[in-house]
């Protein structure tokens, strides 16, 4: 599932291509993947000139003359700037453009397409109960979000209700970083702790993105991230020494996910 690593590269390689385009014509492969009946998308979209492209969590933000169109991936999929002629075998929503050149979606298992008005960001649910995106997220932003929760830190950063964008990829490798366990609860969290939390988001976070993310992603042009195995850390390195202290990282189950810790780095009690 691309996190924000990869829908941030995605973003700004949009930006750069598309921004001053017109989408000449629409086609849907998929149309369980909008919010509203197809001829409706087709009609609200068609002939509009791309303005900006930004992102909110997992989520593709593209404004036009016309409306929003908000783009999820959901479990994964390509986003790629092609031609008719060089199409892949695999799309489910095609956006022709005035200069010849098409943006083909293609979901894995599932995603969405959907449409909002201009004037009315606000009244696409999905992406309006967001929290900000990870990489804007303070320390001092933390402390606030924090104040008077009790639940596990993992669980927290996870609900992109309260953060966008960080996902079961990138979250070991930002908890060790902080050396906190994912157990911990956000109450027992102290200044100094939080402080290296928000540091740690930042800095893998940061360094997936100028890598244009992980290697099993591709990017608007179908080359992949360059953020492999090797850069991570301690994530899904069960049995592998800790690169600190040589214990054994141990995988644990946490809640409905499971997740990788160095138990001396990481202890649940401070």
């Amino acid at each position: 599932m691309p996190e924000l690593p990869e829908i941030a590269n995605l973003a700004h390689q949009m930006q750069a291509e598309l921004v001053g385009k017109t989408i000449a014509g629409i086609e849907v492969l998929q149309p369980k993947c909008l919010n509203v009946p197809e001829a409706d998308f087709v009609a609200a979209l068609a002939g509009a000139k791309v303005c900006a492209v930004t992102y909110r969590g997992k989520w593709l933000r593209v404004e036009t003359t016309q409306g929003w169109l908000f783009v999820s991936l959901g479990m994964g999929g390509e986003t790629l700037l092609v031609t008719r002629e060089t199409l892949p075998e695999k799309h489910r929503l095609l956006f022709d453009f005035d200069d010849g050149t098409t943006l083909s979606i293609n979901f894995w298992w599932f995603g969405y397409a959907h449409y909002a008005p201009l004037d009315d960001v606000a009244s696409h649910k999905m992406t309006a109960k967001l929290g900000p995106n990870a990489l804007e997220v303070t320390a001092d932003d933390l402390r606030a979000l924090f104040k008077g929760r009790r639940g596990r830190v993992k669980s927290f950063l996870l609900d992109q209700s309260k953060i966008a964008g960080i996902g079961n990829f990138y979250i070991h490798d930002i908890l060790f970083a902080a050396r906190l366990h994912p157990l911990r609860t956000i109450n027992t969290l102290t200044d100094t702790e939080i402080d290296a939390l928000a540091c740690a988001i930042h800095t893998n976070l940061r360094g997936a993105l100028d890598r244009g993310g992980a290697s099993y992603e591709v990017d608007l042009h179908g080359q992949n991230g360059t953020y492999t195995m090797e850069d991570v850390v301690i994530g899904y390195k069960e049995g592998k020494p800790c690169p600190v202290c040589s214990t054994e990282i141990e995988k644990i189950k946490t809640g409905s996910t499971s997740s990788f810790i160095c138990p001396q780095c990481q202890p649940l009690e401070r």
